[in-house]
């Protein structure tokens, strides 16, 4: 083989063939589903990096897809939740891993804070995963957030309205999620590597379990998360 014909990506990370996966310059989380993590640049969820999960609507099965990544990150590190469509349902955690004394639930009243949390959840890099829910995000907010994520090993996902799917994104990896019988359709609307027209089916078994995040705003107390906390205070006790 010619000498010029050296593998891009040896040269430099943001170098690639089309017709090939990139190898991701970090590290990868394992998906827990093989047909999935085969289509994936590195072969899983990228750590440092802005990762766009795209729905119709909350319960497409996006958390039930990231069950199992989640339950493989370090356990002494927490996972945060900002501004989830619904109230968290503990007693659902409780019957997965990761446990729900890990979460860390962040309740912003206004759009500045969130998008403020989220850079402080990134940069201190002591969180094992951040779960973003927004609606309306300005793409300069979005490389902010996607800069700041790659300072970091936290596991960092965009949950976004599918209609964002048409506007431009700095996420190197962005999926369309849709509710299918037995699972989940998996869109790879972006990736580092050649275009996938088919979506991937993802199964998941929800049988014998309840829903992650349905609104009991009118249940008891113990139905929802222990840490529950304002934007700047959480931002607070992370930092010490």
């Amino acid at each position: 083989m010619p000498a010029h014909a050296t593998s891009l990506d040896a040269l430099h990370p943001a170098l690639w063939r089309g017709s090939q996966l990139v190898r991701h310059a970090g590290h990868c989380v394992d998906t827990g589903h093989p047909a999935l993590s085969a289509e994936l640049p590195g072969g899983g969820w990228p750590q440092g990096s802005l990762t766009e999960l795209l729905t119709a609507g909350p319960g497409a099965g996006e958390l039930r897809l990231l069950q199992s990544a989640l339950a493989r990150l370090p356990a002494q590190q927490p996972i945060v939740l900002l501004q989830p469509p619904h109230i968290p349902h503990i007693a659902a955690w409780r019957a997965w891993q990761p446990a729900p004394e890990r979460l860390l639930w962040l309740r912003p009243t206004q759009a500045n804070d969130a998008l403020w949390a989220a850079d402080q959840v990134l940069r201190s890099g002591c969180c094992a995963a951040l779960l973003f829910w927004a609606r309306n995000i300005r793409p300069e907010s979005l490389r902010r957030l996607h800069v700041a994520a790659q300072g970091s090993d936290t596991l960092f996902f965009m949950l976004r309205p599918l209609s964002a799917a048409s506007q431009s994104s700095p996420a190197p990896l962005r999926l369309t999620l849709k509710a299918a019988a037995g699972g989940v359709e998996v869109g790879i609307t972006k990736r580092r590597g050649p275009a996938r027209d088919q979506p991937v089916h993802v199964a998941l078994d929800i049988s014998a379990l309840p829903p992650l995040y349905p609104d009991v705003s009118d249940a008891p107390m113990d139905l929802r998360t222990p840490v529950a906390a304002e934007p700047r205070r959480a931002a607070h006790v992370l930092a010490h």
